[in-house]
């Protein structure tokens, strides 16, 4: 569902061709990315980087997520799994594509702030959040967590394609992620689209049946690994002792089951990294 109906032949595309990648095999980015822990990280980052007004603003006018939210996650997917495993080539094409979307969007905010997907500084936050939720969620869920410096590595690794999407100011160091987190703080703050967006991934996401009770798992894993600061903005209820014991252990069971699902799946021939 997440991949699309284009994602097993995307997979081998990016996965099999020869040539140059930004990441060698086995690097931080690589295990961060292609560990089950990143549907944990990817509902957070969701919440979290809700809570820019001007951010969201342009995700409220411009997305079709909640008309299209497979598709979306699709294209999303793709463009990590391109520009964390592919080619140089397929990456660059990847960056290119959605700059070129990010420069048709343009807007005003409800409180009457222009905003423009290609800001900067907006770009900056999307990526901070984006890049705290991965690696909260990989350190917490993660098969094999990063060291101390193999978490500096992939902020690091994972600046490059944030400067090459416009962001400025990026962190290369788990401390100057942390930092620059906290200093997006006084920027953030709870709006109608905010709670909306909350209530749709996590209580209106639109899924068969089967799937509700295994997704309504990852979302208490992902709510768990949250900042306490952020629930409120958003009506989440702030229970420490519940992240600490079931939030903690729906996050663990739900990516033990993921990776045991991707584990069985045939994988593809892998190119060297040149």
């Amino acid at each position: 569902m997440v991949a699309g109906p284009e994602g097993p032949a995307a997979r081998e595309r990016i996965h099999t061709t020869p040539g140059e990648r930004w990441h060698a095999p086995g690097s931080p980015i690589h295990r961060v990315h292609g560990d089950a822990s990143m549907y944990v990280g990817g509902i957070r980052a969701l919440l979290l980087q809700s809570l820019h007004p001007l951010a969201m603003a342009g995700v409220d006018d411009f997305s079709d997520f909640r008309q299209d939210v497979w598709g979306r996650l699709a294209r999303t997917s793709t463009f990590l799994a391109d520009t964390t495993f592919g080619t140089v080539e397929h990456a660059e094409r990847a960056v290119e594509i959605v700059r070129a979307v990010h420069r048709r969007i343009s807007g005003t905010a409800p409180d009457g702030r222009p905003y423009r997907a290609d800001d900067p500084h907006l770009l900056t936050w999307v990526h901070v959040a984006e890049v705290d939720s991965f690696l909260t969620a990989h350190q917490k869920f993660g098969a094999r967590p990063l060291t101390d410096a193999e978490c500096d590595t992939y902020v690091e690794q994972s600046s490059g394609v944030a400067l090459r999407l416009g962001a400025e100011d990026v962190p290369t160091t788990r401390a100057g992620l942390a930092a620059a987190l906290e200093a997006f703080r006084p920027e953030l703050e709870s709006t109608p689209a905010a709670r909306d967006v909350a209530r749709f991934l996590l209580r209106d996401a639109p899924l068969p049946w089967v799937a509700k009770p295994p997704y309504a798992v990852l979302c208490r894993g992902a709510v768990a690994t949250l900042p306490r600061w952020a629930r409120e903005p958003l009506r989440l209820k702030d229970s420490p002792r519940l992240d600490r014991t079931l939030g903690r252990a729906a996050g663990q069971a739900s990516t033990r089951a993921l990776r045991w699902l991707n584990d069985a799946q045939p994988a593809p021939t892998v190119t060297p990294h040149l």
